[in-house]
């Protein structure tokens, strides 16, 4: 889903959101009819703060596909986590352990090598991602908040609905035409993206956290593959270096979660 992105990252990005999230839409609303479960939910003005949160990061994260590398937007948008913990501190009164900032800050490392030593990395294009990750970790605030209440589908069909709306509705002013195959990947990026939420909801629940939690991150390996041979981007050894403090950080927070909660 993110090359397929990255490929129509000349398309308007409200357009590209109106896309993604109506392909998604379609399937989570076949779900939950099919399943006989309400759409609607119950804690809605919890649901409708997670969707605008989801639904703005979605769209700086797309729009910062046009001035990033592949493996660079994939790994900053991982640092959701570091404002999520803070996000935890003042609203949801959690406590971070001192050993969890040093992993956090770690990453931060990653994200200032990458800005100060890698001039090959767009300073708005950081500017946007890094607001992008600042939006998805109110959105795990929100899921938080939300818990066990709501039905996972019923969570992602709201956002889906929602992302639908205001991507289509904005999209109007900016509309571009897609040209031949465009429409092919605009239609299928709603459902690998569907499918990938789907899968790795799955794989939270049959394995342990500290398992599965460090696997998410092979996305980036991905990425920067995809990103090498597809798009023939080039990637400085300062870039690799941020990338990989970054993901480790992240993932060394992950694996610690895990193993407290065991």
């Amino acid at each position: 889903m993110n090359s397929f992105v990255k490929y129509l990252s000349h398309l308007p990005a409200y357009e590209l959101v109106f896309f993604r999230s109506l392909g998604t839409l379609i399937l989570t609303m076949s779900y939950l009819k099919y399943h006989k479960i309400s759409m609607l939910g119950t804690k809605r003005k919890l649901l409708l703060l997670r969707s605008l949160a989801g639904v703005t990061s979605m769209t700086l994260y797309f729009l910062s596909l046009k001035y990033l590398t592949l493996g660079t937007a994939v790994s900053l948008r991982y640092i959701a986590p570091i404002f999520a913990a803070v996000f935890a501190v003042f609203i949801l009164k959690e406590k971070v352990k001192p050993i969890q900032w040093l992993f956090f800050a770690f990453a931060f490392c990653g994200v200032l090598i990458l800005k100060g030593f890698d001039g090959a990395t767009d300073g708005f294009g950081l500017f946007l991602v890094i607001l992008s990750a600042f939006f998805s970790g109110f959105v795990y605030i929100t899921l938080n908040m939300i818990g066990k209440s709501e039905h996972p589908v019923v969570v992602v069909n709201f956002f889906m609905f929602v992302a639908t709306v205001v991507g289509g509705v904005l999209s109007i002013f900016t509309w571009k035409s897609p040209q031949g195959i465009e429409w092919l990947l605009l239609s299928c990026m709603g459902v690998f993206g569907y499918f990938g939420q789907l899968y790795m909801t799955k794989a939270f629940q049959s394995a342990s956290t500290t398992q599965a939690a460090p696997l998410k991150y092979i996305e980036v390996l991905f990425a920067v593959t995809v990103g090498l041979i597809w798009f023939k981007e080039v990637y400085t050894l300062w870039s690799l270096l941020g990338i990989v403090m970054i993901v480790c950080g992240l993932a060394l927070n992950a694996l610690y979660k895990g193993k407290k909660k065991a």
